[in-house]
């Protein structure tokens, strides 16, 4: 059963976090980051910069109590229609950080992934993110998962495609094509099942972010923005998806 589950700045109940059943993936929805701004009379980059430089610290924090996977929504299908200079600065953010993760990540195991239809960007972000991938390959602590020109509908579309080639190939029988089947051919086939999902900023919906995967996560909801969202906000998410009752469909 989903429980939804709101809270403001540090607010819920106390508990202490049981780090042996820490979940092995979470995902976020880094979402406030305009908004941060705003409030602060900054220009939206200046968000998406602060954004970007708390995922390091919550990254950090994700490896040190034994996350296997995080899957952070950098960048939408449906961004795109944002205004053409705060794409273009989100892309050079991306880029930027592309290039500092051998270093970023060389000293703490971790390992970048991403995930997404990246046919669309530009050919030296494409590069990077070969590179970035390579270069963090063999880290065997936290996986990065940045969502990028990702959609949780057009993931499904795309494994619907590959399955259907499969069997057009004959490769495989339509009875062949079962939920496991099916989700060997998402993005995220190399990682555990999605356990939490945390959303910032006060807004209460997925947005297209891991429709496949959310099936039994748990989610957890705040109305702080991203970039100040701490340590100590995600330690109080854990501890309160270790007090729900995961029944997945028992009694």
């Amino acid at each position: 059963m989903t429980v939804f589950f709101k809270i403001g700045r540090r607010t819920a109940h106390s508990g202490k976090l049981d780090l042996s059943r820490v979940p092995k993936h979470i995902g976020i929805i880094m979402d406030g980051n305009g908004r941060w701004a705003k409030r602060r009379g900054l220009p939206r980059r200046a968000g998406h910069k602060a954004g970007a430089d708390n995922l390091e610290r919550i990254c950090d924090y994700c490896n040190s109590i034994g996350v296997k996977a995080l899957t952070v929504y950098a960048f939408s299908t449906e961004n795109w229609n944002r205004p053409k200079d705060e794409v273009d600065a989100l892309m050079e953010l991306l880029y930027n950080y592309l290039l500092t993760v051998e270093e970023k990540f060389k000293n703490r195991n971790m390992k970048l992934q991403i995930s997404g239809d990246i046919a669309p960007l530009s050919q030296k972000i494409k590069d990077a993110i070969v590179h970035a991938e390579e270069v963090t390959s063999s880290g065997d602590g936290l996986i990065l998962n940045i969502a990028l020109n990702y959609g949780g509908r057009a993931e499904i579309v795309n494994a619907a495609r590959l399955a259907a080639a499969a069997v057009s190939e004959r490769q495989i029988t339509v009875e062949d094509i079962t939920e496991e089947y099916f989700g060997g051919l998402m993005y995220t086939s190399n990682l555990p099942e999605v356990d939490l999902i945390i959303r910032p900023s006060g807004e209460k919906r997925l947005s297209n972010f891991l429709l496949w995967q959310a099936a039994y996560a748990e989610f957890w909801y705040s109305d702080i923005c991203w970039p100040d969202f701490t340590s100590k906000d995600m330690e109080q998410a854990i501890i309160d998806y270790q007090n729900r009752d995961r029944r997945f469909g028992r009694i």
